[in-house]
């Protein structure tokens, strides 16, 4: 998220000496995106980062598509049980070669950290409630939250009760949409939400801890376990444009008109190859023969992906919260019989949805089938 940040102990001058004592510094970390060409910030250890004791086991992570009729789809994941933590619990739904759909039930906290060395994360929370601890601070997590990992973080949840979560794993960067930005990175007057409503993290006391810490690293082959030799929260202080942050779906602010908007201006992050978008309570169109209603539409270019979380959803019928619908590129989709006509004269909608449009066709995995209604793409008639 490009606004900067400072937090703890920064020193004056970057790439100098910062004296812990007489005989000791602090060790400066730069994590930065694409090469040195993108944001970055500057990190301050007490121990250098890169003390890594040993290598442990590479837990293999290979999803699989199914061959399957191309046809719109409605997966039932509030079937899914509850199951482990949000690492090793996940289930993978849909992916193709820039993101991947997980959705995890958990119902334990992280034992050991986590760091995707290959993906940025978004994760949504359906339900629940706990804390983000991350090497750049502390995030308290509640319902309705999307949480923006980007890759290189080391982080652990610790859940104060059972939680659902949308995830979402991307081969590029989140980030907000650019028609939300001035030229400097901030987001506009027009933009639906604001950095005030954005949550970053709150630095904790640095951890100074020798021992054997392990990470599990994720990388396009699986998890592999790394061991420090110190504790990986350790820092005591940073600055700039690169951390993880909390956005809640609540903050969005709708952007309506006086006949049906399209989903573009819905849109929350943007990636090279999907964008996000949150529908949220709101207001109806406001022309005299408005019909609130989505129009049957044939997107060509996309895939879409809809997590229907809460509320009452005015272009379906048969949907229970959790569900996600899958309509898939070329061909016609919409609302199903009378909800079109239904929806004349409403004035508001109250529902909360996370939809992702993919520009690449999506493959879908067996755990998916298992848990579909076989029968959706027969629900128009």
């Amino acid at each position: 998220m490009p606004f900067y940040q400072t937090k703890g102990l920064v020193s004056a001058k970057r790439h100098t000496v910062f004296k812990r004592s007489e005989d000791s510094i602090f060790y400066e970390e730069l994590v930065s995106r694409e090469g040195f060409s993108s944001i970055y910030s500057n990190l301050y250890h007490l121990k250098m980062p890169t003390r890594v004791s040993k290598l442990g086991k590479l837990h293999p992570f290979k999803i699989k598509k199914i061959k399957n009729k191309h046809q719109a789809r409605h997966i039932q994941t509030q079937n899914i049980p509850n199951n482990g933590d949000i690492v090793y619990g996940r289930i993978p739904l849909l992916f193709n070669e820039d993101v991947i759909i997980h959705k995890a039930h958990i119902n334990q906290s992280m034992d050991n950290f986590y760091r995707n060395a290959h993906y940025d994360e978004v994760i949504y929370v359906q339900s629940g409630s706990g804390n983000l601890f991350t090497n750049f601070g502390q995030l308290s997590i509640k319902m309705g939250d999307y949480i923006v990992i980007p890759r290189g973080v080391i982080w652990q949840l610790k859940i104060d009760d059972d939680m659902r979560c949308l995830v979402i794993e991307s081969k590029s960067p989140i980030e907000t949409p650019r028609r939300y930005r001035n030229n400097f990175g901030q987001l506009l007057e027009h933009s639906p939400f604001c950095e005030r409503d954005i949550k970053t993290p709150d630095l904790l006391d640095p951890i100074d801890k020798e021992g054997s810490f392990k990470i599990d690293v994720r990388t396009n082959g699986g998890l592999q376990e790394m061991f420090y030799a110190h504790h990986p929260f350790d820092l005591v202080g940073w600055d700039g444009y690169y951390f993880p942050w909390v956005f809640n779906i609540n903050d969005f602010e709708p952007i309506t008109g006086s006949i049906h908007q399209p989903p573009p201006v819905h849109q929350t992050f943007t990636s090279k190859g999907f964008v996000i978008c949150s529908f949220v309570s709101r207001m109806f169109d406001y022309h005299k023969d408005a019909i609130p209603a989505p129009y049957p539409h044939s997107n060509v270019d996309s895939d879409e992906v809809i997590f229907y979380s809460q509320g009452d959803f005015m272009s379906r019928k048969g949907i229970g919260l959790e569900s996600i619908t899958h309509h898939p590129m070329g061909l016609p989709h919409g609302p199903q019989p009378g909800r079109y006509e239904e929806s004349i004269g409403k004035k508001k909608t109250e529902e909360l949805a996370v939809m992702v449009d993919t520009f690449k066709p999506l493959n879908i995995t067996e755990n998916s089938v298992k848990i579909e209604d076989d029968k959706y793409y027969l629900s128009w008639l």
